[in-house]
Formats: C-alpha cells, structure tokens, sequence
C-alpha cells in the first residue's frame, strides 16, 4: 500500500468519526414522494418571493387584486396539483435524468398556462388583472431553474459521498464488450446504491479506435482472458455484450471458470430503460446460459394459420412443457385453450399468470385426470377441440419402475383415451409428445411411451381415420421438473454433495422454449403418422454438467462442493438414443427436425395387444404386466432393475 492509499484511508476514518452519519450513507434509501413533493413546493415558495423582489427592484408590482401572501398561497396549490398530475415528484432525485427535467418543465408549463387562463377570466370578468403574466414568467422559469439544479446537486453530492464512504470494499470487475448494451450497464452500476462494484475495464476483442469510455479503459484481449483480468485486480467479469461471438463467449466462459473468475450476466439494455429506477440485475450466468445451440427459426406463418382461432386442448397443461406450450400458443390467438391436467395448485398459479395478459374467456381450466375416460368426452363434447396437444404423462423413470401399474394406467390408457375420443370427435390434429427414453426402453416408463407411440401411430393408418396422429421425440428438457438442473442448483445451495448416477452417464439437453417451439414446428409440418425427431445437440456428460454449474455459483468442484457418485438408479441406462437401431431418419424443411421411419404394426394388431395388456393390468400383477409390455415392444430391455431378469425369460421364449 503507498503513502497516499495509507493517507486516504486515515482521512477517511477521521472524517467518519467526525461526521457519524457517513458510516451508514450506503445504507440510506430513497426519500418518501411526500417528501420530495414537500421539498419541490417549497423551492416554488422561495422562487415566488426571489422574483417579486427582482422585480420590485426594476420598479415594477407584480400584483394588482392580490397581495403577495394571497398569490403564495394560490401559487403553492397551483404548482402542487399540477407536480400531482404530471407526478414530477416521483422520480429518485440522486437518480435524475432528462426525463426528470422533462416532467418538472411539463408541470411548470401547465402553471403557467392555467395562471395565464385564470387571469384573463378574471380580467373578461372585473376589467382588470390578478397579477402580471411577466411576473408568472419569471417565477415558472426561476422555479424550473432552482428544481433542476438542487436535483443535480444532491446527485453529485450524494454520488460523491457513496463513493467515499464505500472504498476499499467494492469488487473490482470487468465488463466484456464495449457497445451500447455493456456501457448502459455501467453507467447503471456506477448509479446502484449500496455501490457493489468498481468497474476497472471494459476487455474486447476488437481492435477499436476509441480507448476510454467514461474514463474507463477498453483492453484488447483475444485469449489468456482469466491472467488479464487478475493482472488488472478484478475477480468477475460481467458479459454484457449480447452480440458476443460464440466461440469467443465459451472459450472466455471455460477460461475464467477453470481459474476462479466469476462469471456475471446482465440484463439487456431493453431491461434496464424499462427499470432506471431499479437497480441493474448482475446474476451468474446460468448452465441454460451456456447451452450452445443456434436459435430456432420457425414458420410463424404456417404456425399462426393451424392455430389462429381454432380451440386447442392441452393435457398435462401445468407442467412444464404444457405450460410453456400454452404461453407459446397465446401467442397466435387461438378461440380457446382447454387446460386439462390433475394438479390444482400449478394449473391455479398458471391461470393467474395467463389473466395477466390474457381475457379470461381464452382459456378453460379443467382439473381432471386423461384415465377417467368420461371426463375426457364430456370435454370433447363441450369444446370440439381442432386440435390437442398431449403432454400428460408420468415421466420419472425410477418412480415408474416401482409403480408399473400407474405408468401404464396414465402413459398408455390415458392416451388410449384420448387418441381415440380425437377420432371420434373429429379433431384435426393429435400432437403426442414422447421422450428418447421410448427407443430401446429400459425402463417401464420408456416402454409405457413407445407402446403410446405405437397406438397413435398405428391409429392414424387405420381405414377409419380421419384425424392426423402425430408424435414429437426428444430428450433431457433444462429446467423441466424433477429434471438435473434444478437439483444440481438445490444442492449447490445447500452446499453439496452434487450427487450424480454414474461418471460415464450422457443425456442430450435443450431448453424448455425450443422444445416447444419445435412441437408447434412439428404439429404444422405433420400429414399424420410420423414420429418427429429433434436435433438435440451434442450430447452432454452429467459429470461435466455438475462441475459447470459449481463453477458458475463461484464455487470450485470437489473442494468447496463435493461430486458424489451413488449409482444407476432403476431403470436407467448410461446414454440415450432417438432411434432405435432399425430406424432411418428422413428430412423436413426445418433443419432440426427428421423423421423417423419406423416398422408400422396394424391398428389391430396393437389395438389387440393394449387390450391385452389392460387385462393384465386390472390381475394386479406388476410382473405379468412388465413381461407383456417385453412382448409389445422386445427391444425393450430391463436395466439396473427388479424386472432385468425377466429380459432372460422373454428372450427363452
């Protein structure tokens, strides 16, 4: 430390002793309304006398009916509804931006125009005037001058004093970019109160002409990102430039993980014009932040014409693939949207989200279960849905494997019903949304998917037909729940351990969002009886997935939080796959979705084997009804299970 930091900082304790009120001055909040209106009227109060003086001095009586406590009074309340209308008091004066001025100057001009209006009533009336418009004049300008200038004095006063009162603790950061978005950012920072953090850098990989943005340096850095910003006394990065190179953005991501520089994200620019008054949100950046896939490009058009003012029925609606289909969906004004699922709770708390946007009439929310068959045609009967999107299912692999009755129950006969309550009531298109765990199944709940697949499937080619049956396919969805993310961020809260299956696990992942993008993508593209697949990506180790998201909470794997490793649970397999090994795959005109052309059993001949295998549900015997479900789909092969040793009897017989 030199001897002028050691100079500082002794004046800096003096001062606080001396002057109590500068220990707490990053604790203070925003003065009341009240208060600011109560200030700005007695500015107006001081400017009226300034002004009758100044011009009592050049020989001139600005009142004439009024005595100058009378036009005060008059004055005061005047300035005080208009300050209410134009609401120029509401504003964070260490805040104050044009805007600010703007409303002060709006409001004045209003008293000036209601003075002037008033006094020539009044003079039509009497013959005479109240007061001297000049003398109006003055005091609007006069009061705009002193309103605006003791604004911009307590906001550099109070900056000033922020920034002593806080040295020495803020974190020194950088800012990655130097465009529009990341300078907005800072300027943003250096307004938050409490004062977090110092920005020391922006850091590029630009060459530009321009080296200072307010007195901030920009440094060219093309790689070795982490040994600059350390070299520079920083301990996180803030990416705030949203036209960032991908490659650049993983390579600076990975190196400033990999050596203990936090990783920041900011909100756009958008974001903070919208919410000047709040401070700037600098958050980790999130694993769905890093989750590298280009970004959808769909046929709003097509999409649009299946939708628009049709009535859709969504199953499964309060989950999360249901729930953000249906955000999805609002969008291309559909008549109606039917809300069918059996949790009350989230189908409530998704009906409130929606009336926030929504009239009340576009949606129906029925709490209702897709195996009570009657239920499910008292609403087909109701609405005479266009078309229905199928997400309800049971979905959690080991839980399926201790309650085959249940997955078969929903995933099979409660498709059954609704598939074929479709046909019967005409509906144009049935979206089935399955799962890569449905290609060679080893678990019950993959098997319970693929046999749903087939029946909807084979369902479309019968003669009768006249709806067009089609399923989407895809994997790991970031952020669903029950998925990993979410328990990985629990558990890193918690401070650890992360528990995973097994090191060698892979599991293909996209976001929420563009899965159901893809699904609406998909359902329009569809002529019946195709199983669409996603691009996926390159898949993901599970292991990696952990590590990263330690490092994103700033913490460091295996020292601060623990990976735990606690073996394949029931059913689980180490790596999953979108098709199984006798299926070929076709294109379509999107680039992320193929076809998958499976082997097509007749509808009677599923048909008969579904029958079968309800039969065997209602014996009550889960082993019996796992060995037929091995009989419906034989590649369906049992792992880390109970039921693995029947994949020896199956295969014997």
């Amino acid at each position: 430390m030199n001897l002028l930091s050691k100079l500082l900082i002794s004046a800096k304790k003096s001062i606080k002793r001396k002057f109590p009120f500068l220990r707490k001055i990053d604790t203070v909040e925003y003065l009341p309304r009240w208060v600011v209106l109560f200030i700005d009227l007695n500015v107006v109060f001081f400017a009226s006398f300034v002004s009758f003086f100044l011009m009592k001095d050049v020989g001139l009586i600005p009142f004439i009916r009024m005595n100058l406590y009378e036009f005060i009074l008059f004055y005061t309340v005047l300035n005080w509804a208009c300050f209410k209308i134009v609401k120029s008091y509401r504003g964070i004066i260490r805040h104050s931006s044009i805007e600010d001025a703007f409303k002060l100057l709006t409001a004045l001009s209003i008293v000036f125009i209601s003075s002037y209006i008033i006094n020539s009533i009044y003079v039509f009336s009497n013959g005479n005037k109240l007061f001297l418009n000049t003398y109006i004049f003055l005091n609007v300008l006069l009061s705009f001058c002193l309103l605006l200038f003791y604004r911009l004095v307590v906001k550099q006063v109070y900056n000033a004093l922020i920034l002593f009162s806080l040295e020495g603790k803020k974190e020194k950061i950088v800012v990655w970019g130097s465009n529009s978005n990341s300078i907005s950012v800072v300027k943003a920072l250096q307004m938050e109160v409490p004062l977090k953090y110092n920005v020391v850098a922006f850091l590029s990989n630009n060459n530009e002409s321009t080296k200072v943005i307010n007195n901030i340096p920009i440094i060219f850095v093309s790689n070795n990102f982490s040994k600059k910003i350390k070299s520079l006394g920083a301990t996180s990065i803030i990416i705030a430039d949203d036209s960032m190179n991908k490659s650049v953005r993983m390579q600076l991501v990975e190196d400033c993980l990999q050596n203990s520089i936090r990783v920041l994200k900011a909100a756009e620019i958008r974001e903070l014009e919208n919410n000047k008054d709040k401070p700037v949100k600098v958050k980790n950046l999130q694993i769905l932040d890093l989750l590298e896939r280009e970004p959808i490009l769909l046929n709003n058009l097509d999409i649009c014409n299946e939708v628009f003012d049709k009535v859709i029925f969504v199953t499964g609606a309060a989950g999360s693939i249901g729930s953000e289909l249906v955000r999805q969906l609002v969008e291309f004004k559909p008549k109606k949207i039917i809300l069918i699922d059996h949790a009350e709770t989230p189908l409530h708390n998704l009906s409130l989200e929606l009336l926030e946007n929504c009239p009340e009439s576009l949606f129906v929310c029925s709490v209702s279960n897709i195996t009570d068959e009657q239920i499910m045609r008292r609403l087909y009967k109701e609405h005479r849905p266009d078309l229905v999107y199928h997400a309800a299912a049971y979905k959690h692999v080991p839980m399926m494997e201790n309650n085959p009755d249940q997955a078969v129950i929903t995933n099979v006969l409660g498709t059954k019903n609704l598939a074929n309550l479709a046909l019967e009531y005409n509906v144009k298109k049935f979206v089935m949304i399955s799962t890569d765990k449905a290609v060679n199944p080893s678990s019950v709940m993959g098997a319970t998917k693929r046999i749903a697949e087939k029946y909807v499937q084979s369902l479309n080619f019968s003669a009768i037909s006249k709806t067009k049956f089609i399923t989407t396919r895809f994997g790991n969805v970031l952020g669903s729940n029950g998925s990993v993310v979410p328990l990985f961020t629990k558990q890193i809260e918690e401070g650890g351990p992360v528990t995973i299956t097994h090191p060698d696990v892979i599991r293909y992942f996209m976001t929420i969002h563009e899965a159901c993008q893809l699904v609406l993508e998909a359902g329009t593209m569809g002529n019946g009886g195709e199983i669409f697949i996603f691009d996926m990506g390159d898949p993901v180790k599970i292991i990696d997935l952990a590590r990263k998201m330690i490092r994103l909470a700033g913490l460091e794997p295996d020292k601060d939080i623990a990976i735990k490793t606690i073996g394949l649970r029931p059913g689980e397999k180490l790596y999953e796959e979108l098709l199984n090994d006798v299926s070929i795959t076709l294109p379509t005109h999107h680039e992320k979705i193929t076809i998958a052309t499976d082997i097509n059993s007749t509808f009677a001949e599923v048909n008969e084997q579904v029958d079968v295998l309800l039969q065997v549900l209602n014996s009550g015997d889960t082993t019996a009804l796992v060995t037929q479900m091995k009989i419906m789909v034989p590649e369906f092969v049992s792992m880390n299970s109970t039921y693995k040793e029947l994949n020896i009897l199956i295969n014997a017989s």
